[in-house]
């Protein structure tokens, strides 16, 4: 790597169905491929990497590694971030963190495609695969901005359509097409020959800083944003409406949240309450039936406590209900 000829950067974002489409990208690279390429693929926290790492291996021309911190980087080898942690790029190596969730998510898309654009700018390459939501939406943004290409998977081609479709509806992509046909593409755009880049805007420095510092920081979430009546459903704190036209929260925290992922994270806080309350009155009903027998208390009182019970527990099933449709009918529209 030289300072007058950095390095291009490949940074990949996959979801649900991501890992057959990343391993299906993967085993597109020649041995000779002159980029590095970096994959967020969401994954539980007690998942091991070291299985897609493994796939990887076997099916591509490419090393691939989890990636580790202050680890330097080198073209022709492919880096999957960890279990419950983030990875970043800086210039030349990767940091990864076990900094605040974003979008519900760690490892995150959007910390991963944020720094890649700061860091290097126009020789940037972001690509998202199939996945619900829209994570990786806000990071893409922040490529188109410091001059990177934006490719998407045909959402006719993914498993799940909601994050490509997202991309295409708030970013615009450069490229859409089946993941089969993006290596051919890949192997042409990093060869290009690119301008000068460009210094990257303010706000999105700002947040690629808040996702390595792991610490708290009122005055920079206060410098991107305007402080609204939410409240972060992981955390509790104020919530910030980060400035822009894609809606986006964050916390003072740095748990960070689209519109869409916001709302069903606070959808799944309401079930969750609801769920508490069911139960909640189910012992109190049962506690008052068994204080009755007890205590040999008047049967028609006892019996009007419990069917007043009854009523808030009829009314709780039938929220729960309706609260289970609604989530139905979202999955469905993806």
């Amino acid at each position: 790597m030289t300072k007058t000829q950095p390095p291009m950067i490949i940074v990949v974002g996959a979801s649900a169905g991501g890992m057959q489409a990343t391993a299906n990208l993967s085993a597109q690279f020649p041995k000779d491929f002159p980029a590095a390429i970096f994959i967020v693929n969401h994954m539980g926290a007690d998942n091991n990497g070291d299985v897609l790492a493994k796939v990887f291996n076997e099916s591509g021309g490419l090393t691939c590694e989890q990636a580790h911190d202050e680890q330097p980087f080198q073209s022709g080898h492919i880096y999957l971030a960890p279990p419950d942690q983030h990875m970043l790029l800086v210039e030349g190596k990767i940091l990864v963190t076990k900094g605040a969730r974003e979008n519900r998510y760690r490892p995150a898309i959007d910390p991963l495609f944020r720094s890649a654009a700061v860091a290097y700018g126009n020789r940037v390459i972001g690509i998202i695969l199939t996945g619900y939501l829209d994570d990786g939406t806000s990071g893409m943004m922040a490529i188109k901005q410091c001059g990177g290409v934006c490719i998407v998977q045909d959402p006719l081609d993914a498993a799940y359509p909601d994050m490509p479709q997202s991309v295409i509806a708030n970013v615009g992509a450069d490229y859409c097409l089946p993941v089969a046909e993006m290596g051919m593409l890949l192997s042409d755009l990093v060869r290009r020959k690119l301008p000068r880049r460009k210094q990257p805007p303010k706000d999105i420095v700002i947040e690629a800083e808040i996702a390595q510092r792991v610490l708290s920081d009122l005055p920079a979430v206060k410098a991107i944003g305007e402080q609204v009546p939410f409240n972060c459903p992981d955390c509790g704190g104020v919530l910030w409406q980060i400035e822009g036209d894609f809606l986006r929260y964050r916390c003072h925290t740095g748990h960070a949240f689209t519109s869409a992922v916001l709302l069903a994270q606070q959808t799944a806080k309401i079930e969750e309450t609801l769920w508490v309350a069911l139960r909640m009155f189910e012992e109190r009903q049962n506690l008052i039936a068994t204080m009755g027998q007890s205590h040999g208390s008047s049967s028609s009182s006892v019996s009007q406590r419990v069917q007043d019970s009854q009523i808030h527990i009829d009314r709780i099933r039938a929220m729960l209900k309706a609260t289970h449709k609604d989530n139905h009918d979202e999955v469905a529209k993806g």
